[in-house]
């Protein structure tokens, strides 16, 4: 009979998602070669490697792909069995893995950390801040709880809570500001400054202009809002941010926001999280706060 522990898939889980030992022994918080004595015990367990070491990184094998995607099942499962035991309580205490999307989470968090932990002071919010493609996937594999998004994400295994919607605006130099706010067919022939792939926000803008993603080259990317924010008041060309940034993103900036006429281009924002959570009450609640939380911002 195999012996492996929980622990020791926790380890592998760590090692297999990090592929650095060093990472991984700080995700796990124990030490290099405690790590690595237990990923050898676990292979000599099995019978067969783990993992292909390099000089930098490991790489898992043909095995251990198909005994990774076992382990994050068996992970899942576990965490929805202690998920199970406080969803019998009337109220989410203990610890809140929390996804958020990188064009909310300046914005919306130290309000809402502090709205949750003043009514729940025994919740420990552990946050995640990504682009929604990698929430999606830690969602779906156990490693958070819920994730704050821009809806619909349209995944069968999730449920979906729409809370508020948003305008965009516009925010072009300071000089500009008095001159008649572009139509989307006019913003097409200006340098649109755009988050880089991978950011959601960016697929709305486009879809706003009518533009595919491969952009021309008058189009350029930005790696944050506050970045796009800046290049915009050097001059380099105009971009759209999300009205819950505006308050952050331009108080140093010398720019002007503008409004679009109706239709507006806006965004929902809601939580997710997996329908098979035994949480989902609790998390209810957690979204109330969220929504109370968003629409209370300046």
């Amino acid at each position: 009979m195999i012996n492996l522990t929980l622990r020791q898939f926790r380890y592998f889980e760590a090692l297999a998602r990090l592929g650095h030992f060093g990472r991984a022994a700080d995700a796990c918080a124990i030490s290099q070669p405690a790590l690595s004595m237990q990923i050898k015990e676990m292979e000599e367990t099995l019978g067969t490697p783990l993992f292909e070491r390099a000089a930098r990184q490991v790489r898992l094998t043909s095995f251990g792909e198909e005994f990774a995607g076992r382990v994050r099942e068996i992970l899942r499962a576990v965490d929805e069995l202690e998920d199970l035991a406080r969803a019998s309580q009337a109220r989410l205490v203990g610890r809140l893995r929390l996804g958020v999307i990188p064009t909310i989470a300046p914005y919306l968090l130290p309000a809402l950390i502090g709205n949750l932990t003043r009514l729940n002071a025994d919740l420990d919010i552990h946050v995640r801040e990504t682009v929604t493609p990698k929430l999606l996937t830690e969602l779906h594999e156990g490693r958070l709880d819920t994730a704050i998004v821009a809806l619909p994400v349209s995944e069968p295994a999730f449920t979906e809570v729409a809370l508020c919607s948003e305008d965009f605006v516009l925010v072009r130099p300071r000089s500009e500001a008095n001159l008649p706010v572009p139509t989307p067919d006019l913003l097409r022939e200006m340098r649109l400054l755009l988050l880089e792939e991978g950011h959601c926000f960016r697929d709305q803008a486009l879809s706003f202009c009518n533009l595919q993603s491969a952009l021309p080259r008058e189009l350029l990317d930005g790696s944050s809002l506050s970045t796009l924010v800046q290049m915009v008041g050097a001059g380099i060309g105009v971009t759209l941010i999300p009205e819950m940034a505006v308050a952050v993103e331009t108080r140093s900036a010398d720019v002007a926001v503008s409004h679009f006429p109706e239709p507006q281009p806006r965004r929902t924002i809601g939580m997710i999280w997996r329908n098979s959570s035994p949480l989902s009450k609790q998390l209810m609640q957690i979204a109330a706060v969220v929504r109370d939380t968003a629409l209370a911002l300046p």
